[in-house]
Protein backbone atom coordinates (compact mmCIF):
# COMPACT_ATOMS: atom_id res chain seq x y z
CA UNK A 1 0.00 0.00 0.00
CA UNK A 2 1.25 3.02 -0.88
CA UNK A 3 0.80 6.09 1.32
CA UNK A 4 0.86 9.51 -0.40
CA UNK A 5 1.29 12.94 1.53
CA UNK A 6 -0.90 15.51 0.40
CA UNK A 7 -2.04 19.17 1.13
CA UNK A 8 -5.03 19.57 3.78
CA UNK A 9 -7.51 22.55 3.73
CA UNK A 10 -6.10 23.87 6.82
CA UNK A 11 -2.66 24.50 4.85
CA UNK A 12 -3.92 25.57 1.82
CA UNK A 13 -6.09 28.21 3.78
CA UNK A 14 -2.97 29.44 6.07
CA UNK A 15 -0.74 29.82 2.64
CA UNK A 16 -3.87 31.78 1.25
CA UNK A 17 -4.21 33.94 4.14
CA UNK A 18 -0.58 34.49 3.96
CA UNK A 19 -0.83 35.83 0.39
CA UNK A 20 -3.86 37.83 0.66
CA UNK A 21 -2.51 39.60 3.90
CA UNK A 22 0.81 40.62 2.06
CA UNK A 23 -0.89 41.61 -1.63
CA UNK A 24 -3.42 43.56 0.42
CA UNK A 25 -1.14 46.04 1.29
CA UNK A 26 -0.79 47.35 -1.92
CA UNK A 27 -4.74 47.14 -3.15
CA UNK A 28 -3.84 49.21 -6.30
CA UNK A 29 -1.84 46.33 -7.36
CA UNK A 30 -4.13 43.53 -8.06
CA UNK A 31 -3.28 39.56 -8.13
CA UNK A 32 -4.64 36.31 -8.91
CA UNK A 33 -3.37 33.29 -6.77
CA UNK A 34 -4.25 29.85 -6.85
CA UNK A 35 -3.11 26.41 -5.18
CA UNK A 36 -3.22 23.62 -6.57
CA UNK A 37 -2.67 19.46 -5.90
CA UNK A 38 -0.40 17.69 -7.21
CA UNK A 39 -2.51 17.12 -10.36
CA UNK A 40 -3.26 20.05 -10.54
CA UNK A 41 -6.40 20.44 -9.30
CA UNK A 42 -8.03 23.56 -8.10
CA UNK A 43 -7.96 23.64 -4.25
CA UNK A 44 -7.82 27.34 -3.08
CA UNK A 45 -7.91 30.52 -5.59
CA UNK A 46 -8.42 34.07 -4.94
CA UNK A 47 -8.25 37.31 -6.94
CA UNK A 48 -8.16 40.91 -5.47
CA UNK A 49 -10.53 43.45 -6.71
CA UNK A 50 -10.14 44.82 -10.01
CA UNK A 51 -8.21 42.55 -11.04
CA UNK A 52 -8.01 41.71 -14.56
CA UNK A 53 -8.71 38.71 -16.46
CA UNK A 54 -5.26 37.56 -17.64
CA UNK A 55 -3.86 37.35 -14.52
CA UNK A 56 -6.85 35.16 -12.70
CA UNK A 57 -6.44 32.57 -15.67
CA UNK A 58 -2.77 32.90 -15.54
CA UNK A 59 -2.33 32.16 -11.63
CA UNK A 60 -4.02 28.91 -12.38
CA UNK A 61 -1.82 27.70 -15.12
CA UNK A 62 1.43 29.14 -13.40
CA UNK A 63 0.28 26.63 -10.27
CA UNK A 64 -0.80 23.77 -12.65
CA UNK A 65 2.59 24.31 -14.18
CA UNK A 66 4.88 23.80 -11.11
CA UNK A 67 2.60 20.91 -10.51
CA UNK A 68 3.19 19.15 -12.81
CA UNK A 69 6.92 19.58 -13.90
CA UNK A 70 7.32 19.54 -10.39
CA UNK A 71 9.73 22.77 -10.47
CA UNK A 72 9.53 26.66 -10.19
CA UNK A 73 7.61 27.99 -13.32
CA UNK A 74 10.74 30.11 -13.58
CA UNK A 75 13.03 27.05 -13.81
CA UNK A 76 10.88 25.11 -16.14
CA UNK A 77 10.71 28.44 -18.74
CA UNK A 78 13.94 27.91 -18.68
CA UNK A 79 14.29 24.36 -19.24
CA UNK A 80 12.62 24.68 -22.15
CA UNK A 81 14.27 27.62 -23.29
CA UNK A 82 17.73 25.72 -23.00
CA UNK A 83 16.59 22.75 -24.89
CA UNK A 84 15.03 24.95 -27.94
CA UNK A 85 11.64 24.29 -26.71
CA UNK A 86 8.29 26.00 -26.22
CA UNK A 87 5.25 25.02 -24.21
CA UNK A 88 3.09 23.99 -27.30
CA UNK A 89 5.78 21.08 -28.10
CA UNK A 90 4.22 19.50 -24.63
CA UNK A 91 0.79 19.16 -25.89
CA UNK A 92 -0.87 20.26 -23.12
CA UNK A 93 -2.49 24.09 -23.59
CA UNK A 94 -2.68 24.65 -20.07
CA UNK A 95 1.06 24.73 -19.31
CA UNK A 96 2.74 28.00 -19.32
CA UNK A 97 6.36 29.22 -19.70
CA UNK A 98 6.61 32.05 -17.38
CA UNK A 99 7.98 33.03 -13.82
CA UNK A 100 5.41 33.48 -10.89
CA UNK A 101 5.04 29.93 -9.54
CA UNK A 102 6.30 27.47 -7.39
CA UNK A 103 6.60 24.21 -6.73
CA UNK A 104 5.23 22.33 -3.05
CA UNK A 105 7.55 19.82 -2.05
CA UNK A 106 7.09 17.53 0.83
CA UNK A 107 10.42 17.88 2.57
CA UNK A 108 10.48 14.18 3.90
CA UNK A 109 9.63 12.44 0.88
CA UNK A 110 10.31 14.83 -1.91
CA UNK A 111 7.12 14.13 -3.78
CA UNK A 112 5.45 17.15 -5.13
CA UNK A 113 2.67 18.11 -3.16
CA UNK A 114 1.35 20.87 -6.04
CA UNK A 115 1.93 24.25 -6.59
CA UNK A 116 1.12 27.98 -5.74
CA UNK A 117 0.99 30.51 -8.93
CA UNK A 118 0.26 34.28 -8.15
CA UNK A 119 0.17 36.51 -11.43
CA UNK A 120 -1.08 40.41 -11.77
CA UNK A 121 2.76 41.68 -10.74
CA UNK A 122 6.17 41.78 -11.97
CA UNK A 123 7.35 38.00 -12.45
CA UNK A 124 9.56 37.93 -9.58
CA UNK A 125 7.30 39.66 -7.28
CA UNK A 126 4.74 36.83 -8.05
CA UNK A 127 7.03 34.42 -7.80
CA UNK A 128 8.07 35.63 -4.39
CA UNK A 129 4.12 36.04 -3.18
CA UNK A 130 4.51 32.57 -4.25
CA UNK A 131 7.38 31.42 -2.17
CA UNK A 132 5.41 33.54 0.93
CA UNK A 133 2.79 31.25 0.35
CA UNK A 134 5.05 27.90 0.41
CA UNK A 135 6.39 29.24 3.53
CA UNK A 136 3.37 29.67 5.26
CA UNK A 137 2.10 25.98 4.37
CA UNK A 138 4.25 25.05 7.38
CA UNK A 139 6.46 21.50 5.72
Amino acid sequence: MYNKPMLSLEQTQKAMQAMIAKATQEPDRPVAIAIVDDAGNLLSYARMDNCRPNPQTFAIRKAYTAALSGVDSAVYAERLKSQGRSVSDMGNPTLVSAQGAVAIIDPETKAVLGGIGVSGLAAQEDEDLSRLGVNALGL
